[in-house]
């Protein structure tokens, strides 16, 4: 969970998904919500509504998740599934057509009153959540907005504020496609709700090491003294799958690429968790104020010749399956990538100076989430010994998927009559020795909505901020037109060594074996 105080229970309320017969919803929202019923973590009086163009009774929509549940929730118990899914019901509509959305609002009203959770007026809570195809994301934010079922400030007005219903959105991913998208979408919510109503998720920002980063930089004394450009030579953050793209191919990714998809969205979140300023507390408002201001000193470096520090890849033919330009529904004249590669600044004193190297790949070697911090090489070579004799120079790792681990390399003397030096790491398996289990990471993320905490979303500002950070990289045709295939199974492109090696007197890229 998000909160590292004490904060009341989650409201109750209905939970309305837009795009319920959709995959998003059958393989991650509602088995999320199951683990968080078992955990007693979900207000007892929570309905769920699915809204979806397809006629299908209530029974008929709980039958169709049924065996969704049990293969991707961690904790699939028959009778408890049963018990909770009687709290799911399901609406056919359009809701993009705003016709629509009142009786999407009467029947919100209809099982508010059955659950015995609606409020003065007959309204319950309501979380909306957006989980359709972008291109409806503004005519149901619209829709909405027309039928007058949001009260936007006047329940801060009211007397009584807690006897009021209030209205809530979840956004999922992607926040737009580009920077005039993404600021007509933040307009479109902006007309219909308060920016403290929104709720803009990124799944990466549930994950348990994400948000130890926080925990391990501003618990721990330390790390924060030499969290700078005086100690730290470079960080890198890395996001890399062993599959392709595979089906997403043409209905999505072709569409969109590894700069949109992971960078522009996950990656640049993480790292505003390793380079923000330590917030005033641990708590949205403080976190995303800390965000922004980092956000808007950043840079995307350039080459000599002024074109983006940016390498694009895209993966060619295997054992394992076709070439990405070979998959079904795929333009090769796009030149989409599979693989991106981006070197970014701060314009801070606590970071000038320090290149981020971002990347993330389709088919790569292994799979793999993680941090870098690489910290410089000591003033003054005390021993005398080559560089080459020295072992490598210190290095935080924070692993984040698929294994959560934290790992400190240190160089200490290997024991022997010699005078020789070498690495060795300090490991933290955070499952290992703390315990407890994985869950699904939206679940937590769907509380924290419950409960109107926005620690782990995102503002309007981030969002336009991320995407103007990586338009210059989408914009330019000379970096289009350098993609490179790459071997499936392989670190990259070569170009993206080249990239590292030129902004780092012999840097490299941190590859895991």
């Amino acid at each position: 969970m998000s909160a590292m105080k004490e904060r009341p229970e989650p409201e109750s309320c209905v939970l309305v998904i837009f795009g319920a017969s959709g995959d998003l919803t059958s393989r991650k929202l509602i088995p999320a919500l199951y683990e968080m019923n078992q955990r007693g973590l979900l207000p007892k009086g929570l309905r769920v509504l699915g809204v979806s163009r397809t006629e299908l009774s209530d029974d008929a929509y709980r039958d169709r998740l049924t065996p969704k549940a049990a293969e991707h929730a961690h904790s699939y118990e028959q009778s408890s599934w049963a018990e909770f899914a009687k709290r799911i019901h399901y609406h056919a509509a359009d809701a993009s057509e705003a016709g629509s959305i009142d009786g999407i609002h009467q029947r919100v009203r209809t099982l508010g009153d059955e659950g015995g959770i609606s409020r003065s007026g007959g309204e319950p809570n309501t979380l909306f959540y957006l989980s359709v195809s972008p291109n409806l994301y503004e005519p149901i934010i619209d829709a909405i907005g027309a039928s007058g079922w949001v009260a936007e400030g006047k329940r801060w007005c009211s007397l009584h504020p807690e006897q009021t219903a209030w209205q809530r959105i979840v956004v999922e991913k992607p926040f737009g496609h580009d920077v005039a998208s993404a600021e007509s979408l933040n307009r479109a919510l902006g007309r219909v709700f308060e920016e403290d109503s929104v709720f803009r998720i990124d799944h990466y920002l549930g994950k348990e090491l994400v948000q130890n980063i926080l925990v391990m930089r501003f618990a721990n004394a330390i790390f924060e003294p030499v969290w700078n450009s005086q100690s730290i030579q470079h960080v890198q953050v890395t996001a890399a799958e062993s599959i392709g793209v595979g089906s997403r191919a043409g209905g999505f990714y072709d569409g969109a690429g590894a700069v949109r998809d992971m960078i522009q969205s996950h990656l640049l979140q993480v790292v505003a968790m390793v380079a923000m300023e330590p917030p005033s507390g641990y708590e949205g408002d403080a976190i995303m104020r800390e965000k922004i201001r980092l956000f808007k000193t950043a840079r995307l470096a350039h080459s000599a010749g002024g074109q983006p520090c940016a390498v694009l890849g895209r993966y060619g033919q295997g054992p394992d399956g076709p070439a990405y330009v070979d998959e079904q529904g795929v333009d090769p004249n796009k030149r989409t990538e599979t693989y991106g590669a981006i070197q970014i600044g701060f314009d801070t004193w606590r970071w000038a100076g320090v290149p981020f190297f971002i990347r993330s790949g389709k088919r790569m070697a292994s799979k793999v989430t993680e941090v870098v911090v690489q910290f410089k090489n000591p003033p003054v070579n005390l021993f005398g010994l080559p560089e080459d004799q020295m072992g490598a120079s210190n290095r935080l790792v924070l692993a984040i998927a698929p294994n959560e681990e934290l790992r400190l390399e240190l160089r200490g003397k290997v024991p022997g009559l010699a005078f020789k030096i070498d690495s060795a790491a300090l490991d933290l398996d955070y499952l290992k020795h703390f315990g407890g289990e994985a869950v699904e990471a939206y679940g937590p993320l769907l509380v924290d909505a419950m409960q109107g905490d926005r620690t782990l979303y995102k503002h309007r500002d981030e969002v336009e901020l991320g995407w103007k950070l990586v338009q210059p990289v989408l914009d330019s045709e000379q970096v289009r037109g350098a993609i490179e295939t790459y071997e499936p199974g392989s670190w990259g492109p070569k170009a993206a060594d080249g990239m590292i090696a030129s902004a780092i007197n012999g840097g490299a890229w941190h590859n895991r074996a």
